[in-house]
């Protein structure tokens, strides 16, 4: 097991080789600002005269999708992760497909232009997936950096304009990435950097995640995927019914015993609790719950929370200091180059 020197996060060589792992997560603002702006026109072009029957997402953050427009949308909608389309899809629905030009993806846009659906299709202007979705039908919104979350914010800012999701503002998204960026710099020592407080909260630790509201529970399983990548531990994003019973598991600590001599085999489970404030009365129950136990076994808890803007702005929020958290952790474990760039975020 990488051992964590705390030194690393304040240590200037260690930083600079880690340039590669944090540059990408600090420059997540300005890839929203780039994508909005590729898609402008093809955004203002849009309006919602025409109500679907309903709405088909497919690709990478399909689910983000469905996070953010489930409550308010007006007409069904549908994350579909298989090949294909679903048998129904015809000339009346809006399908939407994110990506490059991937099989799924070509497949997808295929049989939208084959059935006669109306397509707003999120890709480079020169892939595949733009070729294959080309059709009188159908809206491209180009993108040029990769970053899925990016694409999809750009899209949704899209699917507002066709009347079936609330108002997202991708300039408002960039400005609260970049100040988590900018809360989170590696020029700030532990004391002021929140990021480098969870690693160090988490250095020693197998963490949980858990998120209570529909999209702090997406950024949860972002954040603990991003935390195994980092770390090569075990990392769980679950719900709370299946959180609890690994809480209370766990022995609560000697405090005679030698850190040393008598340290117990293993990591002891750190719960990370994600908070973008839109918690309903059973999610702040379970995150009662959750923190009761932590406290009556002594484990540790680390708060990632963001409770001002709108729901993609929390979520946004939230999640950029979970990946930095991640990176900084995998800094103090002095594992530097052994994950992906900051599009690691861009997963399905």
């Amino acid at each position: 097991m990488d051992d964590f020197v705390d030194s690393r996060l304040d240590d200037a060589d260690a930083l600079a080789a880690a340039d590669p792992v944090l540059r990408p997560i600090a420059e997540a603002g300005a890839r929203v600002r780039r994508e909005a702006a590729l898609a402008a026109s093809a955004v203002a072009a849009l309006d919602d005269s025409d109500r679907p029957r309903a709405v088909i997402a497919f690709g990478p953050e399909a689910r983000l999708l469905r996070a953010v427009l489930e409550p308010t949308c007006p007409v069904p909608f549908m994350a579909w992760p298989r090949l294909g389309l679903p048998g129904w899809v015809g000339p009346l629905d809006v399908v939407v497909v994110m990506g490059w030009g991937s099989l799924e993806s070509c497949a997808a846009a295929y049989e939208a232009v084959r059935r006669g659906s109306r397509l707003v299709v999120a890709c480079p202007p020169d892939s595949p997936l733009a070729r294959q979705s080309a059709s009188p039908a159908t809206t491209l919104l180009p993108t040029s950096s990769g970053d899925a979350v990016a694409a999809a914010i750009v899209t949704l800012s899209a699917l507002h304009r066709l009347g079936l999701g609330p108002g997202v503002h991708p300039d408002q998204v960039a400005d609260v990435m970049d100040d988590v960026a900018t809360r989170s710099s590696y020029a700030l020592d532990v004391t002021q950097n929140p990021a480098k407080t969870a690693a160090l909260k988490l250095a020693e630790a197998q963490p949980l995640v858990w998120g209570g509201s529909i999209l702090a529970a997406r950024a949860s399983r972002r954040i603990a995927e991003a935390l195994r990548s980092a770390s090569g531990r075990v990392v769980l994003s679950a719900d709370a019914s299946a959180l609890l019973p690994l809480v209370d598991a766990v022995a609560p600590r000697d405090v005679f015993a030698d850190p040393f001599e008598d340290a117990p085999p293993g990591l002891r489970p750190a719960l990370v609790m994600v908070d973008d404030g839109m918690d309903d009365e059973a999610a702040s129950e379970e995150r009662a719950r959750l923190e009761d136990f932590a406290a009556a076994r002594d484990v540790t808890v680390c708060k990632v929370g963001h409770a001002q803007g709108s729901a993609v702005e929390r979520y946004v929020a939230v999640l950029q200091q979970g990946l930095f958290a991640s990176a900084y952790l995998q800094i103090g474990l002095g594992r530097p180059g052994r994950t992906g760039d900051g599009l690691a975020q861009s997963g399905a």
